[in-house]
């Protein structure tokens, strides 16, 4: 399963986090609501659909002017009868009563108690949305809901992911019913929303999901994990059949949690009917799988832990790696990469800052396929990239149409794998561990094996780096701590032991073949088994692997002290081979631990022997794959820690012998004790090569699972180079696709300005051929009439500067060309790239605009009228006067433009009023024609008629008037005018 990794996540496990935060009502439903720019209108449907009596608690979440009062929580109110107040420091959680947060503050929840805090000093590190998101998620669990409303931005995804990962339901407004989409868009992008719906459908869906009158379908009860275990069996093996992954060794209370959501998100009511339904529907099956992975994370989280690990971890791992020039790393756990690569940059500016060369692998598994192909493209939203601080962001990420790229030096520092941390082999010879937030999914006795596996794998002095509610446990002669608080670990240098194949046996992917009926008289060496059970550690006790028939399929151990073949035909069966007091005891045992499917013990045992009565513990293991006939089990003997009861001293019988009787009795005893004695001499040396025979052994099993690791590191590696070649072919072929297929004339030159590309539409105005590629540009003859390309391109290269130009072809065709700096993703300076777009029909308008613009403007000048416009906003202002206006008043049109004070006032006062009345009731009226007299440079009045006509704004624009004073003539002028 995958770590929980939303940043500031709070240092308990959920179970223990639930358990030490009591709440006075347990049952209540607290809703977080995170809206910015559009949210009011969003939150006014919310409300106007939401019941008055949902028995749930709604926290509003705004984005809010820290200058002024904020009315909020007075426009919430007349929408809803829920009581709706703006929080007061301290105010405990109601039922149906709604919480609006005030201006400029930060707000938290503990034991549903809200807590106010000031904002952050850094405006731009102010997230009041995701901060209260996580702090609810940590405080309520399950019982916790979050809604993300219309806003610009990205806030709210990563809060979402923390309330999902804690078993809470989120829900985000349909981006096509908000004003705004950014936050919507970037938490649907971030896979953080269990429910895109339009804001009055929330309302109800959170009163069927989550009503206080819904009881768990699965309870959660910690007492109940046995039966518990034995409900949920069934899911377990539906997604172990698709999958392949057993989910069975995580823990109960949060897996249960998971299933409730996906239960009622389905609109279920019991388990048994949501089991039936995924073995129907594989892909809910995949969504389930998905929600118990809990992918979540972001880059450097728990920002403190990392600040302890670079300042007391990472010099003394420099100074180790010193000598051998390497550092390896291994990330368990993760998920989509921000973690892997958080820890690459850290070490990358260790590195740097000491101007130190060391070769750094950072090898980072998981066991979700998608979320490792994810993560090799080290491509993350503007919402993740919001946890890095601005200099890091510039310094190893580059921004691309689809977020934010980590840069290239910085991704070959990290190789992905998918690696199932209980099943395949580990990475050997690291530096340094980070598994955080994994082991608190999994059960205890899988913590208690995965903890020495770590230490096997580490170097000498190897760093160990848990997550803040994870610790080694009992493991305290295996690591140094280092840190407490943030869970820092050094390895303790010795012996690294073996990890125990029983780790594996559970887990393996060998086919077990039971025996078949009729099969008793089988020999048990033709059986296959598990290739872990073939090399037992030598101080592993005595065991036996029996099928459902009982018969043995394998030894392991001095297992004679306790069974031995039957006379007569070779039985293998497991209660024949028994004595009569122990056949008991197993075959109550092995029925017990196949009825109820667990593990079965019985401890202080006694069994005879030849040196009196021994003591001992049975234990009766289930074995638990897909691969494994059903009724599979391990029986295991573990010799007590008790003295053997001696035994009872017989009486010995002295007889009269003849002297020569004894005088031979005494040469055989001489002769018995010589040879007693070689034998002795002989078995000694044995010991002594069966020691040395077992050490050499053990280091070749060493080696060997070294091998198998580095074979497995060999192979991770080459299938992210086949990944990045698969992805570098498609991207070439997408390239040549769009070279083909693009009209535009383009030709890519390097920075010695010679020819590496072109496209089809460049070859007739560069005359190209493929045999040009390489030729510089000065030797190529252009059907252009431009002659200081050359020059214009030496002049982009040098000064960055992009240029654009109009120019014509020999045929008469004209181009718009473009000459720009080629620059990589890593932004450097490649080369230049001039491209040309067919303009001649555009040229073609052009041209004959001007012509009918000349024709208009020699009529407009010589008309008795004077053409106008005016823009309405915020004032009435002139932006365009005729040039007739000369002509027919007297003043140039630059007198006109600007505010409308020197017409108005040149208004015979009789007709001001008019006037203005006419231009303010225009919006209304839509066009309107008045007339007015107006004095003119002469001093003298004229008769006006004013046509206006009112245009809407529009998006961008503001409503302007158009008009036309139109000069009322007298009979006499006007055969003046004509005649002149």
């Amino acid at each position: 399963m995958k770590k929980n990794r939303s940043k500031n996540t709070p240092s308990k496990t959920p179970a223990s986090a639930r358990a030490d935060a009591p709440s006075q009502n347990p049952s209540l439903l607290i809703v977080g609501i995170g809206a910015s720019a559009g949210g009011l209108e969003a939150l006014k449907v919310f409300f106007e659909h939401a019941p008055a009596n949902s028995s749930m608690a709604f926290v509003i979440v705004q984005h809010l002017d820290p200058r002024h009062k904020s009315l909020l929580a007075e426009l919430i109110s007349g929408h809803t009868k829920m009581m709706v107040r703006e929080i007061v420091n301290g105010d405990k959680v109601k039922p149906d009563h709604v919480y609006v947060i005030p201006p400029n503050k930060s707000l938290t929840i503990e034991k549903q108690k809200l807590l106010l805090t000031g904002p952050a000093a850094d405006r731009a590190e102010r997230r009041p949305i995701d901060g209260f998101f996580r702090s609810l998620a940590a405080d309520q669990q399950e019982n916790a809901a979050g809604i993300v409303l219309s806003g610009t931005g990205t806030e709210g995804a990563l809060g979402l992911q923390a309330i999902k990962a804690a078993g809470g339901i989120t829900m985000v407004q349909e981006p096509e019913t908000a004003q705004f989409d950014g936050m919507p868009r970037s938490a649907i992008a971030a896979g953080a929303a269990d429910l895109v719906l339009p804001p009055e459908q929330m309302a109800e869906q959170l009163s069927k999901l989550m009503g206080k009158e819904k009881l768990p379908a699965v309870p959660v009860d910690a007492e109940l994990s046995g039966q518990l275990e034995e409900k949920l069996s069934k899911i377990f093996q539906i997604i172990r059949a698709q999958t392949g992954y057993d989910f069975s060794n995580y823990k109960l209370n949060t897996i249960a949690r998971r299933i409730n959501k996906r239960i009622a998100l389905n609109k279920f009511t019991t388990l048994a009917e949501y089991a039936r339904f995924l073995k129907d529907h594989p892909e809910e099956v995949t969504r389930l799988y998905k929600d118990f992975l809990i992918g979540v994370t972001s880059f450097f989280r728990d920002s403190d832990a990392f600040k302890r690990l670079q300042e007391q971890a990472v010099p003394l791992l420099l100074e180790q790696s010193g000598d051998k020039q390497e550092l390896r790393a291994w990330v368990c756990g993760c998920s989509t990469g921000e973690e892997a690569y958080s820890l690459a940059i850290l070490l990358k500016e260790a590195l740097d800052s000491n101007k130190q060369y060391v070769k750094v692998t950072v090898f980072a598994s998981d066991i979700d396929e998608a979320a490792i192909e994810f993560a090799r493209l080290g491509i993350y939203s503007e919402s993740a990239a919001a946890q890095i601080s601005p200099e890091r962001l510039s310094k190893y990420f580059i921004k691309n149409e689809h977020g934010y790229q980590v840069k290239k030096d910085v991704r070959e520092m990290v190789v992905f794998a998918h690696h199932n941390l209980l099943k395949d082999p580990p990475f050997s010879k690291l530096d340094l561990i980070s598994c955080r937030n994994l082991l608190i999914y999994i059960k205890s006795e899988l913590q208690k094996k995965i903890i020495p596996l770590f230490h096997y794998s580490l170097n000498d002095d190897g760093w160990l780096f848990l997550g803040t509610s994870e610790s080694i446990g009992e493991y305290t002669g295996l690591f140094t701590t280092i840190d407490a608080k943030y869970k820092l670990f050094r390895k303790k240098n010795g012996h690294a032991k073996r990890p125990s194949p029983l780790l594996e046996l559970p887990f393996i992917g060998d086919k077990l073949v039971s025996a078949r009926k009729g099969a008793a008289t089988a020999s048990p060496k033709a059986a296959p088994v598990p290739a872990a059970a073939e090399q037992p550690a030598a101080e592993s006790p005595p065991s036996v692997i029996i099928d459902k028939n009982n018969d043995a399929l394998y030894f392991s151990g001095p297992i004679a002290i306790y069974l031995s073949p039957p006379n007569g035909v070779a039985k293998w069966n497991i209660l024949e081979m028994a004595g009569k007091e122990l056949r008991t005891h197993l075959k109550n045992s092995i029925k017990k631990a196949r009825k109820n499917k667990t593990a079965v013990q019985k401890n202080h045992l006694e069994i005879a022997g030849n040196n009196g009565v021994r003591q001992f513990n049975l234990h009766i293991k289930p074995l638990l794959t897909r691969k494994y006939d059903s009724g599979t089990l391990m029986v295991v003997f573990e010799p007590a820690d008790l003295p053997e009861t001696p035994p009872a001293a017989g009486s010995i019988k002295k007889t009269n012998r003849n002297s020569r009787l004894e005088n031979e009795l005494q040469l055989t005893r001489a002769d018995l004790q010589a040879a007693v004695h070689d034998l002795a001499s002989a078995n000694e040396d044995l010991q002594s090569v069966n020691e040395e025979l077992q050490s050499t052994n053990e280091e070749l099993e060493t080696s060997r699972e070294e091998l198998q690791s580095l074979n497995e590191e060999l192979i991770t590696v080459n299938t992210e180079l086949t990944g990045k070649i698969d992805q570098l072919s498609q991207s070439n072929n997408d390239l040549n696709n769009l070279l083909r297929s693009i009209e535009v004339a383009t030709v890519y030159l390097d920075r010695k300005l010679r020819v590496k590309r072109f496209t089809p539409a460049a070859t007739k105005i560069f005359n190209l051929i493929p045999a040009d590629i390489g030729r510089p540009l000065t030797q190529l003859k252009l059907n252009l009439h431009y002659d200081n390309l050359a020059d214009d391109v030496s002049h982009a290269l040098k000064t960055l500067e992009t240029r654009s130009v109009e120019v014509s072809g020999s045929d008469g065709t004209w181009y718009y060309m473009r000459i720009i700096p080629y620059r990589t993703s890593e932004n450097m300076i490649e080369g230049v790239l001039i491209t040309l777009v067919d303009i001649s029909s555009q040229k073609a308008v052009e041209h004959d605009l001007a012509k009918s613009n000349e024709h208009l403007n020699l009529v407009m000048e010589n008309l008795p009228a004077v053409p106008y416009t005016c823009t309405m906003a915020p004032e009435l202002e002139f932006s365009f006067v005729g040039k007739s206006c000369e002509k027919v008043t007297g003043f140039l049109p630059g007198q006109f433009t600007g505010k409308t004070a020197f017409w108005m006032q040149r208004i015979h006062p009789d007709d001001q009023q008019k006037m203005s009345t006419a231009f303010a009731g225009i919006a209304k009226k839509g066009n309107d024609e008045q007339n007015f007299r107006w004095k003119c440079a002469n001093g003298k009045y004229k008769q006006f008629i004013n046509t206006i006509r009112y245009t809407a704004a529009r998006p961008g624009k503001p409503a302007y008037i158009a008009g036309v004073w139109q000069e009322v003539l007298s009979a006499k002028s006007a055969i003046k005018n004509k005649s002149s």
